[in-house]
């Protein structure tokens, strides 16, 4: 199989900008995410009834429902309804939902890991709730859920993929109009396997070592 290499060095300023777009809808969405799975779990963990309702149908409603829907919902949906944003704010809005239920998920996991003896001595000391969450529960929640959290991470990462639903110019949507410029199927699909590389590989490496290292931690190694 013969590759253009000239056309894929050609090609090389557009995958980069498509790279650097990738990151910063993949980065806000997963700070995001994390913020609202943490809220959300810390609401399941401590039973606050109302809200613990809330929670548990956005879960529901965000696990059981495509990305690509709800992107089609918040760019060409809500526009109907005199709500408007444009594609970048809808790719960081539809990612963060969905992950945020991932996240929350990943969260309740670690929480629910932390010793009951260890949070029933922090009651027997006077710590309220929200001592025991800072200084107890939430150190050891965050170190059991760094295995899931990172999962999650990478998972949302790919997710990115499905934003050409609503034409942003990120690595798939890149890839597909040069194909459907040049027709060089090959050279295009390599780049974008290079590019998610690029993105991912290293990534998944550090939170490999991160986890290694909660797990030195947890064991006093």
């Amino acid at each position: 199989m013969n590759f253009d290499w000239g056309y894929m060095v050609d090609s090389i300023p557009l995958y980069e900008k498509a790279m650097w777009l990738t990151l910063k809808l993949g980065f806000w969405g997963i700070v995001l995410s994390i913020i609202i799975g943490l809220i959300c779990s810390i609401i399941q963990f401590y039973q606050i009834s109302i809200l613990k309702k809330v929670v548990q149908g956005y879960i529901e409603l965000s696990r059981n429902t495509p990305l690509l829907i709800q992107l089609y919902f918040l760019y060409y949906g809500l526009p109907k309804m005199g709500i408007m944003f444009d594609a970048e704010a809808c790719a960081i809005i539809g990612l963060s939902f969905l992950g945020g239920s991932y996240m929350s998920e990943a969260f309740r996991a670690g929480f629910e890991a932390v010793p009951k003896t260890q949070i029933e001595a922090g009651k027997s000391i006077g710590l309220s709730n929200l001592q025991l969450t800072r200084y107890i529960v939430l150190p050891q929640a965050l170190s059991f859920s760094v295995p899931s959290l990172g999962a999650n991470c990478i998972f949302l990462l790919k997710e990115t993929s499905i934003f050409s639903g609503i034409a942003i110019l990120e690595l798939t949507n890149t890839t597909r109009d040069l194909i459907g410029m040049f027709y060089k199927t090959n050279e295009s699909l390599l780049m974008l396997v290079i590019g998610y590389l690029i993105i991912l590989l290293p990534l998944s490496l550090f939170l490999t070592w991160l986890e290694r290292r909660v797990r030195h931690a947890e064991f006093g190694n």
